[in-house]
C-alpha cells in the first residue's frame, strides 16, 4: 500500500486524501476519524491532530480512566452520557465550495464527521476510540466476532491458516472461504506446523481457549510465525483487558467477539479487530474500505450499548476472573476429596489457572499477570450428569455465550457437536464466589438425590412395585 499523505481541512484537523482501492473504484473515503497521517510509514509519529492520536492520548492512565474518557474528544453535545444516534445518513454542507467526495466535515466537531453509517456512525466511532486506547492499536468494530474474523482473512488473503481447536465458528469461516479461494488449514497442534507455511500466511491462536479456558504461549507462536514471514492473529475474547495484551507478545492483529466482555450484559452483538501500530493506518484503511462493501458494520444501537458497557469493563472483568479462579480451586479440591458430593460427579476441571505455566515464573504467569479469565470447563463423569446438572442450578442460567454480568453454564454439546459430551462450560458473572459456590454445591446434591431416586425406582420396579411414572 502506498504511503499516506494528509491534508488540512481547517481547525487543525488532518484527514486522508481520497483513496483509490482496487476493490471498488470510487467508494473509498477521506475521513478524519480513524486513520493517522503518515500511517503508511510504520515509523512515522502520529499527527497530534488526528483522531487516532487523540484516542491514544490517555494510555498513560488506568484502564478505567481510558474506558471512561478516551472518547471525550468526540463529544458534540453538553450531555454527560453519550447520546444515541440512529441516523443512517448525514447532511452534506450547504456550501457548494465545501463539497468534496467522501469528505463531510461536521462543523460542530470535525472528529465526529460521517457520510453514511455503513462506513461510520457516531456511536460506533466512539466505541472504536475507546477500543483503540485500551487495546493499544487502531481498532474497528464489526457486526459480530465471526464477521470480524472473516474480514481479517479477506484482508490478509492468506493461502494457509494454521489453527487448532478453539471456537468452532472460526473453523466454519475458514471452511466457507476455502470454497472461494482454496484457503488451506494447517494443524496448529502439530509441533512442526510451521514447516508448511509460506510468507503471508496466518497463524491464528485463540487464547484462552474456547471452551476450556486454557491458555497458549503467544511468544512461542509469534516466533514461529514471524520466522516464516507469516502474521500472528490472536483471538483474545476470553481475556480482554486488563487480563492480556497480545501485542506485547508479538501479535500482528487482535480479534474479539465484543459480544462477550466488551458488551458484558448479554444484549449486543459486536466484533472487534485491533491492528498493531507497526502496521498502522495502512491496514486499518484497507479493512475499513473492505468493511464498506462487505456490509459487516456494527449497528448504531449496539455501538451505543458498547460505549455504555466499556465504562465498567475493568471492574467487571477483574471480579469475574478472580471469582472464577476461586471456584476452579474449590472444584478441583472438592473433586479430589473422598466422599465430597462433587467428587461423585466431576471427573476433571480445566482452566488456565491450573496449568503448570501459571506458577510463578512460568510463561503464563507472565502473559496473564492480572488473572486467568472468567471461563472454565468441568468434565463430568457421565454425559448424563452434564446434561442434567444445569437444570439443578439457580444462579447459573443454562444458555450459550459468555461474558455477561450473569453467570452461565452450558452443556456444550447443545451448540458444538465436536466436543466431549461430558463437558460443561461455565462463564462466571458478578454474583459473587460464595453464592455461586453454594449454588453449585446444592446442584451436585440435587443431582445425587435424583440419581438415588432413579436407582430406588428401578429397584422397586425390579421387585414388582409401582414406579415413579405410575404403572407396575
Amino acid at each position: 500500500m502506498a504511503e499516506d499523505e494528509s491534508t488540512s481541512v481547517g481547525n487543525g484537523v488532518s484527514v486522508q486524501p481520497p483513496a483509490q482501492p482496487e476493490l471498488v473504484e470510487g467508494m473509498a473515503h477521506e475521513n478524519p476519524v480513524v486513520t493517522d497521517a503518515g500511517a503508511g510509514n510504520s515509523t512515522a509519529a502520529p499527527d497530534p491532530a488526528t483522531a487516532t492520536a487523540l484516542a491514544r492520548r490517555l494510555q498513560h492512565l488506568s484502564l478505567s480512566a481510558q474506558a471512561i474518557h478516551a472518547d471525550d474528544f468526540l463529544n458534540s453535545h453538553q450531555s454527560v452520557a453519550p447520546p444515541m444516534h440512529v441516523s443512517t445518513t448525514f447532511r452534506y454542507s450547504d456550501d457548494p465550495d465545501e463539497l468534496r467526495p467522501w469528505a463531510n466535515i461536521n462543523p460542530n466537531n470535525p472528529y465526529d464527521s460521517h457520510v453514511y453509517s455503513r462506513d461510520s456512525a457516531p456511536n460506533t466511532t466512539r466505541l472504536e476510540a475507546v477500543l483503540t486506547s485500551i487495546l493499544h492499536g487502531p481498532s474497528l468494530t464489526y457486526s459480530s466476532g465471526l464477521s470480524a474474523f472473516h474480514a481479517l482473512l479477506v484482508f490478509l488473503n492468506p493461502k494457509r491458516v494454521a489453527i487448532g481447536g478453539g471456537y468452532h465458528g472460526c473453523h466454519g469461516v475458514i471452511k466457507v472461504l476455502s470454497k472461494l479461494t482454496g484457503l488451506q488449514t494447517v494443524d496448529l497442534l502439530d509441533p512442526d506446523f510451521d514447516a508448511a507455511l509460506q510468507p503471508g500466511d496466518v497463524v491464528h491462536v485463540e487464547t484462552p481457549l474456547n471452551p476450556t479456558g486454557e491458555a497458549r504461549d503467544l511468544a512461542y507462536y509469534a516466533g514461529k510465525a514471524h520466522a516464516k514471514g507469516c502474521y500472528l492473529t490472536v483471538d483474545a475474547t476470553f481475556a480482554p483487558p486488563p487480563l492480556l495484551d497480545p501485542f506485547r507478545w508479538g501479535a500482528d492483529a487482535i480479534m474479539h467477539s465484543g459480544t462477550k466482555y466488551f458488551g458484558g450484559h448479554s444484549d449486543m452483538l459486536c466484533g472487534v479487530l485491533a491492528v498493531h501500530p507497526k502496521h498502522g493506518g495502512a491496514w486499518v484503511r484497507g479493512l475499513r474500505e473492505e468493511r464498506l462493501v462487505l456490509g459487516s458494520v456494527m449497528g448504531s444501537f449496539e455501538g451505543w450499548l458498547g460505549v455504555r458497557s466499556m465504562r465498567t469493563l475493568e471492574v467487571r472483568v477483574k471480579k469475574q476472573s478472580a471469582d472464577a479462579e476461586k471456584l476452579v480451586a474449590w472444584l478441583e479440591a472438592s473433586r479430589k476429596e473422598a466422599g465430597n458430593v462433587a467428587s461423585e460427579a466431576v471427573a476433571e476441571v480445566r482452566h488456565a489457572s491450573l496449568q503448570e505455566a501459571a506458577k510463578e515464573g512460568g510463561w503464563l504467569a507472565q502473559q496473564m499477570p492480572n488473572g486467568y479469565g472468567p471461563v472454565f470447563a468441568v468434565y463430568m463423569k457421565d454425559p448424563d450428569f452434564a446434561r442434567r446438572l444445569p437444570s439443578k442450578l439457580t444462579l447459573f442460567h443454562h444458555a450459550t455465550s459468555l461474558g455477561g454480568v450473569e453467570s452461565l453454564v452450558e452443556w456444550r454439546a447443545m451448540t458444538d457437536a465436536s466436543v466431549d459430551k461430558r463437558l460443561l462450560r461455565l462463564s462466571i458473572g458478578l454474583e459473587g464466589f460464595e453464592d455461586l459456590r453454594d449454588d453449585l454445591a446444592q446442584g451436585f446434591e440435587a443431582l445425587r438425590a435424583e440419581r438415588a431416586a432413579k436407582a430406588s425406582g428401578a429397584a422397586v420396579v425390579g421387585a414388582g412395585g409401582a414406579n415413579i411414572l405410575g404403572g407396575v
